[in-house]
């Protein structure tokens, strides 16, 4: 019997282990990829936004090159993390199921083998699920979801989906390493929200005619050489061999639901949980980290959910003290 079962090994997990570990609970952490599955998906080259001071947790120092640490830096440091503190983890094991035990607590069930435990943190984030476009041929193979390099598609004709971040780094890098770029975008405009840096060189690469774009525009059909794109001037038809699909990404809400957690009905789908303890309406069942937004994935990062691990711990530790 566990104290705490932590489902997903990212930051939020890593930190919650390292607080539960530092308090005496016996834990486990399990993962259905790699240690921080959804880091590691990033593209190659990507830079976070953030500093490394404010991705740091449980005040381990992050030591990055320069001030903005880049994808693999932050593999490293949860690595290290891991290594450190000699955390408990199970790798490639997905969690299917939970059953809640008649004598307290949760017998939790993965692909793998089941675990009993007294607490369980649902630690999950939101990258591993893309938003789907619910369109024909969106599951042909030349439909990626996510970016990695952009070697991939020197001299391709590669139609990119979307105006934030992830779709103008794609663009761009694509671009100048030789691809075709078109790019569709749902609203008028590139996203007001993308990096400061990459705004004005997507804008102007757009102007120049280097990449070509369509506005207030939507995927109505893929095809195994083409694509139809809804325009304001009708549809039309574009060779194509790749889409990079950068529409988001949401929480993984099948998951939920396996689990027996709700969500609220409003746009933003977030978990039903108390936003003082974390706990759910399952009593011992915790949400941490981004997750805890739902569908608003711009609210919740690494660096405003550094203390959800601490919360939740000390609030197991409470209970069980005032049990005994």
């Amino acid at each position: 019997m566990y104290d705490l079962i932590i489902i997903g090994g990212g930051p939020s997990g890593i930190n919650a282990a390292i607080s539960a570990k530092r308090a005496g609970l016996e834990y486990l952490i399990i993962e259905k990829g790699v240690i921080a599955n959804s880091l590691f998906h990033f593209p190659i080259n990507m830079t976070f936004f953030s500093t490394s001071l404010k991705l740091e947790i449980q005040n381990t120092p992050f030591i990055s090159h320069l001030d903005k640490p880049t994808r693999t830096e932050a593999l490293e440091y949860y690595r290290r993390l891991i290594q450190h503190f000699d955390l408990q983890i199970k790798l490639y094991e997905t969690v299917e199921s939970m059953d809640q035990l008649v004598d307290g607590g949760y017998r939790v069930h993965t692909d793998k083998g089941d675990y009993a435990t007294r607490n369980v943190v649902v630690a999950t984030g939101f990258y591993d699920t893309p938003r789907s476009m619910e369109v024909p041929g969106e599951d042909l193979p030349k439909v990626l979801h996510y970016y990695n390099d952009p070697h991939a598609y020197i001299g391709q004709r590669v139609l990119v989906v979307g105006a934030a971040n992830s779709a103008c780094d794609a663009a761009l890098e694509c671009y100048r390493k030789g691809a075709k770029v078109t790019m569709a975008v749902r609203g008028n405009e590139i996203n007001d929200r993308v990096k400061y840096w990459i705004k004005p060189d997507i804008e102007n690469r757009i102007k120049e005619g280097s990449i070509t774009a369509y506005f207030n525009t939507t995927v109505r059909e893929i095809r195994a050489t083409e694509v139809v794109l809804d325009t304001p001037d009708g549809p039309i038809t574009l060779p194509n061999d790749f889409m990079l699909a950068m529409t988001g990404y949401e929480p993984n809400y099948a998951l939920f639901e396996r689990l027996g957690l709700p969500v609220e009905p409003t746009d933003a789908c977030k978990p039903v949980f108390d936003p003082d303890t974390l706990e759910t309406i399952l009593p011992g069942v915790y949400m941490a980290g981004v997750a805890c937004a739902g569908k608003q994935t711009s609210k919740l990062f690494i660096e405003n959910t550094r203390d959800h691990g601490d919360i939740i711990v000390e609030g197991i530790t409470k209970r069980t003290a005032s049990a005994h």
